[in-house]
């Protein structure tokens, strides 16, 4: 796994400017830097070796020297690639799976992106044609971000700051992108916090030939089957964990150490059990973390995971206190605010694995793709409480909103209070309610311009661009894999590994994975009021009862309750009413009403209070 950054200019490329911006992702590549400059255009590669580590450095190039790549990632049908491509008259140098990018190029042009099953996000320049290629993954396994230049010229990176160390790219913030933070606690693709940067959104290549830049997308999902193709669900089941297993068996080739990230939930336990299948299992190494909280603690269930299959477990129990205080490191190296709580314990366990292994197997994907988030189920129950009289709603909410508040991970209260912010609205709606901090209104209400460009209008569209699926669920998956994978999820893992020089990779997403699940009918993925029934299913022959019988907890920390203790001073400080004013982005008497609230008990605001905070604390390293 590595780091990616270039340009391209019309009056030549300076490597000064490409050695700076490639600088800024040192972390994501420790092992080595490397660079192409030629012509107009610059391009710039930091390595994490894992893969032909003496002979894959990078920019890499074809016999000839006229097609470069610099590139982040992985591919897992590189042998069948190399073995047809060597078939087509191609010689390999490297044992690097990049090589197998630019021959691929050579044989197929820009449509090489379809042919490719991994993780990646890749610049390829073809000095013949004057043309650059970007293209990210699939899923949005890795980041991509881009800015046009003055004059025609373009730069890109793996991250902001990479692309923002150029000196012709602006720093203004995006007040769209702003109050797209605040209704996702992320900014989706394409957009940014910067207003001169993009996201290449997943699944989509860029070409820049001549000046002129064109983006399009190179996959969709594949449709669901006719009733009349879809297996029974035995055969589905047994199916499904045969084609995890080879998918596993693709995703563990490394020249590296590597191990497997083990919650002691269904997905990350479901991977270590296929490995172990293709592998002894005494030689595999889990990883997890608990804390002192019992609340927030899982690392009992994982223990019992790792006792079950025999692998060689690792884990090691973290102070709050010690959570807390990565607070102001995280923010600094998060070039975009970023409100997903998790993303700090997320980053403690990279850490911790990192100390034996380059490489760590991870569960993300599960959930997006089978329906594990309670959201799904939730979705079955607004559907019954939309249809009842318009008083009995109102007796329910007024029943919900007298429950004592309780900190506590995933307290009753809690979810039935995130679940009526949602209930009524439309489903895109309601889901994003459900897991979102601000509403539309909120966000209109508690900046200072207002909400400038409509994010629940926009957000109904961006649904309505992705509904494809015969029902409601389908088109439900089909949101969760367009925004929350790869914006919230995928994203977090990537910055929170990538920022300690780890590798993760995830088996449920291999392409041919995912098109054998995309394509099988919801009640699969949630029926008999079973969220991931088919994984459920698939893994129970592997795992103890008692683990696929758990109910979801998620990586969480213990937010609430921080805020009213050892982060009360911060949230005096950056989210006080001088600070506010001064700084002229949100209106300090709904800031302040919100910070009461949570302190007198009156409201749990645990998620619109930490979205505000990350983003002054972003604010702070990236704005001032």
């Amino acid at each position: 796994m590595c780091g990616i950054a270039g340009f391209v200019a019309g009056d030549g490329a300076d490597r000064g400017i490409v050695e700076r911006m490639t600088g800024a992702l040192a972390h994501r590549g420790p092992d080595g830097e490397g660079f192409h400059v030629g012509g107009p255009v610059a391009l710039g590669h930091r390595r994490l070796s894992i893969i032909d580590v003496e002979g894959g450095a990078q920019p890499m190039a074809n016999e000839d020297g006229t097609i470069w790549v610099t590139y982040n990632g992985e591919l897992y049908n590189e042998v069948e690639l190399r073995r047809e491509l060597e078939a087509r008259g191609h010689r390999y140098r490297t044992s690097s799976d990049t090589e197998s990018l630019v021959h691929l190029y050579e044989e197929e042009g820009p449509e090489f992106v379809r042919r490719l099953n991994g993780m990646f996000a890749l610049a390829l320049w073809d000095s013949r044609r004057s043309r650059l290629v970007l293209a990210r993954d699939r899923m949005g396994q890795k980041p991509l971000f881009y800015a046009e230049l003055p004059g025609g010229g373009l730069a890109f990176g793996s991250e902001p700051k990479a692309v923002l160390a150029h000196p012709e790219v602006g720093r203004s913030l995006d007040r769209g992108g702003l109050a797209q933070y605040l209704f996702y606690e992320y900014v989706p693709a394409p957009g940014s916090i910067w207003r001169s940067l993009r996201k290449l959104p997943r699944a989509h290549r860029l070409v820049w030939e001549g000046g002129t830049l064109r983006i399009d997308r190179y996959w969709e999902p594949p449709r669901a089957l006719a009733l009349t193709e879809v297996p029974d669900f035995e055969t589905a089941s047994e199916r499904f964990w045969e084609e995890f297993r080879a998918s596993v068996a693709r995703h563990r080739r490394s020249d590296v150490p590597l191990g497997v990230f083990l919650s002691g939930g269904v997905d990350s336990s479901s991977v270590a059990a296929a490995l172990c299948q293709v592998e002894p299992a005494r030689g595999i190494q889990t990883f997890s973390i608990g804390f002192e909280d019992p609340s927030f603690d899982e690392s009992g269930h994982a223990r019992v995971v790792a006792e079950h299959l025999g692998t060689n477990h690792h884990e090691k129990t973290f102070s709050i206190a010690t959570a807390m205080e990565l607070l102001p490191e995280v923010a600094g190296w998060l070039d975009e605010p970023f409100g997903d709580a998790s993303i700090l314990p997320t980053h403690l366990l990279s850490r911790f694995a990192r100390e034996s292994v380059k490489v760590v197997l991870g569960g993300d994907g599960a959930d997006e793709l089978l329906a594990g988030y309670p959201t799904f189920a939730a979705e079955r129950v607004a559907g019954i409480f939309r249809r009842l009289p318009g008083r009995v709603r109102a007796l329910a909410g007024a029943a919900v909103s007298r429950l004592p508040v309780d900190h506590r991970n995933i307290s009753l209260d809690f979810q039935l209070k995130q679940f009526l912010r949602g209930a009524a609205e439309p489903l895109p709606l309601a889901h994003q309610r459900w897991i979102g901090s601000f509403s539309g209104d909120e966000v209109g209400e508690i900046l200072v311009d207002g909400d400038p460009i409509g994010v629940e209008s926009e957000h109904l569209r961006r649904a309505s661009g992705v509904a494809a699926g015969p029902d409601p669920l389908a088109d439900s998956l089909a949101l969760y894999q367009e925004t929350y994978l790869p914006e919230d999820i995928l994203t977090k893992v990537d910055r929170a590994s990538m920022a300690c020089g780890l590798e993760v990779r995830a088996p449920f997403l291999d392409a041919r994975l995912v098109d054998f699940v995309q394509v099988l009918p919801s009640s699969y993925k949630y029926g008999r009021r079973t969220t991931k029934r088919l994984l459920k299913s698939a893994a129970a022959r592997h795992l103890p009862a008692s683990i696929l019988a758990r109910p979801k907890k998620g990586f969480g920390i213990p937010v609430a309750r921080w805020l009213l203790g050892p982060l009360a001073p911060m949230v005096d400080q950056l989210l006080g009413r001088e600070h506010l004013h001064r700084q002229g982005i949100f209106r300090p008497d709904v800031v302040a009403r919100l910070i009461e609230q949570h302190r007198a008990g009156v409201r749990d605001n645990r998620k619109p209070l930490w979205t505000l905070l990350m983003f002054q604390l972003w604010c702070d390293r990236w704005l001032t």
